[in-house]
Order: structure tokens, then sequence, then C-alpha cells
């Protein structure tokens, strides 16, 4: 599941997960202290899942997708990647070019191969970032590439995938 912000994503995937009773849906986003935006953001999303979905705040995903259980919803693999990003210190040109490319590709490699093996039921809301304006900062073309290589390898591994155009889901593969 895929498009623009506040385009209508993350409705549609918790919309194509509603008849399931167990879903757990993953949130990768996290908190931040003191943006009351965000946690408006965050209320809005919890509000309107169904009672008997649980919740995990975490970008741990390959556990989750390597265990059996319900079907996992992941909101977002943005967040993720924004997440993965930080842990390889990929903002500084220094630590990119000594490793930081290459760890950040092993993890999302990782998290790729435990979306192919795995055989729980999962929808991923991710953005599409690379049809705007080009990002003015090396950090921010950095991060759109990233998320288009990371959305293109998720989406390879999919057997269905929607693209969320102004509320309106369009089947681009299933």
């Amino acid at each position: 599941m895929t498009g623009g912000a506040r385009s209508g994503k993350s409705w549609e995937a918790e919309r194509r997960l509603a008849t399931f009773p167990g879903v757990l849906y993953v949130a990768t986003g996290g908190e931040r202290e003191g943006d009351a935006e965000w946690e408006g953001r965050v209320r809005a999303h919890r509000e309107r899942r169904p009672a008997s979905w649980r919740t995990a705040e975490t970008c741990d995903l390959v556990p989750l997708l390597d265990d059996n259980g319900p079907p996992l919803l992941i909101d977002c693999l943005s967040l993720w990647l924004t997440d993965a990003m930080d842990r390889v210190d990929a903002w500084d040109e220094d630590a990119w070019a000594a490793g930081g490319a290459d760890a950040l590709r092993e993890r999302t490699d990782e998290l790729v191969a435990a979306v192919r093996r795995t055989t729980r039921t999962v929808v991923a809301v991710t953005n599409e970032v690379g049809s705007g304006v080009v990002p003015a900062t090396v950090s921010g073309r950095r991060f759109r590439d990233e998320l288009g290589r990371l959305n293109a390898s998720f989406a390879a591994e999919c057997e269905h995938l929607l693209l969320v155009v102004a509320g309106q889901a369009l089947t681009l593969l299933g």
C-alpha cells in the first residue's frame, strides 16, 4: 500500500484487514516527546483500530515476520527506514561512506528476505516520495532514493500492490 502523504493509505490498509479479528498493528513511528501534532496523528490511528487488534510499537520487523501468528499491518515502511538510517548514521557523509551504506543495504535485505519467507498475512504501508520535488539536501535525496529502493524490493515480494491517491486505491499488482 503506497501513496502520498494523507492519501488514505493507512485507512485503506486497515479496511483491508477489518474482517480479521486478531491483527497485530505494527507502528514504526515511535513517540516524539513534546510534538502535539504527532501525538494527534498517533491518537487518530489508535482510535479507529478495532478493539480486538493488538499494537506493537517497534521497528524490529524481522522477528515478527518470522513468527507464526495473526496478520500484520505494518505502518509504515517509511518510518522504519528513517529508524534504519538513524541506526547506521546515514545522515553523516563520512559515516555513510565508511560503511553506513552497506549496513543499511544489509538491514533492508534482511527485511525483504523476511517478507519473502513469512507465512503471515502482511499489509504494509509506505510513502511514495520520489514523485515530486527533488530534495534540496544530500540527506533528503538519500532518503528519497533509499525509500524508492526499499519500496521496489518489498513490492517485488508482494502478491498485491495498491497505490492510494486522493483516497482511491488503484491496483498496481494483483
